[in-house]
């Protein structure tokens, strides 16, 4: 089971922050400190000219240092479905000019993205499916659980997917437990499941955050590097990723990311939890594959040929100075890929 981050508690004390703030660099305006930046770069084996797609753009870290070590030619296309994401991102790329693109759209439909922006195949994907401090910092959004905020969730407030106040006031028990079990791997997911039905109406994050509490106490579970994990996190978890649609989304756009690739470019996934880490892991060991008829099946009847050259064996994780500085880097995970 992959570790879950509690990301409210995980503020760097100010020792770390004057370490975070030297490995941010020119990132701090952007609200986000990029994770395993110089790994995806290293993994992405940039170089001047080349064409890559940020499918998670967020504040534009990464983007930015893309784009640097890809002058003075290099291009780069950032996708992201949070509007503020987008705005934030355009004014950090805008040095750029018209080497940078910046589109409100999901990485579910980048094959449509990248047509539009004329872009040829690609030198280079990244994804990094964490979210931002900006995002879980802010009530508002209603990610976090140590601020009271509206059930809200959504990646785009602004577009028709309900908000999570949706499923929390409106699954019965039984498909609340099943979401709570498959979305946030919760042992307790029956009991919180019966406390949040009949706790209804609940508007509110903290509400929520206390009815978890009240069922199965404070503090519990796997530890955090501060903290024990507070009792909330895994059903917040799991209620973002089903709002979001995030794990099919996943599973959508690897494939699109691959045919996009020229031969030789590489793709670059950071992870965060162990559900959307399994996922890109049997991708990419798919791809690597060549028959992927059953075990059983006589003959060959799919006609699948490899597709990647898996880079990393083992996923990469953050050093220890980078978890000092940035706690909530303490459970990404990149794997890289290069197309065949």
């Amino acid at each position: 089971m992959g570790e879950l981050a509690d990301l409210t508690a995980l503020e760097p004390d100010a020792d770390a922050r004057s370490q975070s703030e030297v490995q941010a660099g020119r990132q701090k305006h952007s609200g986000h400190i990029p994770i395993l930046l110089a790994e995806a770069l290293d993994g992405l084996a940039i170089k001047p000219g080349g064409y890559y797609l940020d499918a998670t753009v967020s504040g534009g870290g990464h983007a930015t240092a893309i784009l640097e070590a890809s002058a003075p030619g290099g291009r780069l296309l950032g996708l992201d479905r949070d509007p503020e994401a987008v705005t934030r991102a355009a004014m950090h790329l805008k040095p750029f000019g018209d080497r940078a693109q910046v589109v409100l759209m999901s990485y579910v439909h980048l094959t449509t993205a990248l047509h539009h922006a004329g872009f040829p195949p690609l030198d280079g994907v990244l994804f990094d499916l964490g979210f931002s401090s900006w995002q879980v910092d802010d009530p508002a959004r209603g990610f976090a659980f140590r601020t009271d905020g509206p059930l809200d969730m959504r990646f785009d407030p602004t577009g028709d997917d309900p908000p999570a106040a949706v499923l929390v006031n409106q699954l019965d028990e039984v498909e609340l437990a099943d979401l709570l079990r498959r979305y946030g791997e919760e042992p307790h997911s029956r009991r919180i499941a019966q406390a949040i039905v009949a706790a209804r109406p609940i508007r509110s994050t903290g509400h929520l955050a206390e009815v978890i509490v009240a069922t199965v106490g404070r503090a519990r579970g796997e530890k955090t590097a501060r903290s024990p994990m507070h009792p909330a996190t895994r059903t917040f978890q799991a209620l973002r990723i089903a709002v979001n649609r995030e794990l099919e989304g996943i599973a959508e756009a690897l494939p699109q990311a691959v045919a996009a690739l020229r031969p030789g470019g590489r793709l670059a996934v950071i992870t965060f939890h162990s559900l959307e880490d399994r996922i890109v892991k049997q991708y990419l060991k798919q791809e690597e594959r060549g028959c992927i008829c059953p075990p059983k099946a006589p003959v060959c009847t799919c006609g699948h040929a490899p597709t990647l050259r898996n880079i990393t064996r083992k996923p990469i994780v953050p050093s220890a100075e980078e978890i000092t500085a940035n706690p909530r880097s303490r459970s990404a995970k990149l794997r890289v890929a290069e197309k065949l």
